[in-house]
């Protein structure tokens, strides 16, 4: 039973977090080329940054199988109280948390700034909230790579890995 739970919680986070991962880090450059490109093709730069929004939304719903199966694995396998394992709930909490309360907020609002007739559009102030997002963005992915780390290196692990 613990491989099905292990091989579910690795698949989901492959297939969601990496999903959302780069998702989440193209949305702001098409955000931006929504003002940037009026007058040209509006419509590519527009519909693939309401697609990402939409992936993100989606995949992070998805996302929620990850922690699930995690949280199962890691009771069968009886290391729920190893430090490594609480800093790596402790992280992707945290993750959780800048996803669904600033990065897919703010990815709204940016669209709804975009979406604004281009002499009702403020450049500087979408390019300022691209940058926001973009540093969000990032924070969110070193969150994730920093559990992947974890559970791969295990502090403490007598595997021996």
């Amino acid at each position: 039973m613990t491989k099905f739970l292990l091989s579910v919680h690795v698949i989901a986070a492959i297939l969601a977090v990496g999903t959302i991962a780069v998702a989440t880090s193209l949305f702001p450059r098409y955000a931006t080329q929504m003002v940037t490109d009026k007058g040209g093709d509006e419509g590519r730069p527009s519909g693939v940054a309401w697609f990402l929004h939409r992936v993100c939304r989606g995949y992070a719903v998805a996302g929620l199988v990850v922690p699930v199966f995690g949280f199962a694995t890691a009771t069968q396998l009886g290391v729920l109280t190893d430090a490594w394992l609480i800093a790596s709930m402790v992280l992707t909490a945290l993750a959780a948390v800048l996803l669904a309360g600033a990065i897919l907020p703010r990815q709204q609002r940016l669209l709804a700034l975009a979406g604004q007739d281009s002499a009702d559009a403020d450049d500087a102030a979408l390019n300022a909230a691209a940058s926001r997002l973009a540093m969000l963005t990032g924070t969110f992915n070193l969150l994730w790579s920093v559990v992947v780390v974890l559970m791969i290196v295990r502090p403490g692990s007598t595997t021996g890995a």
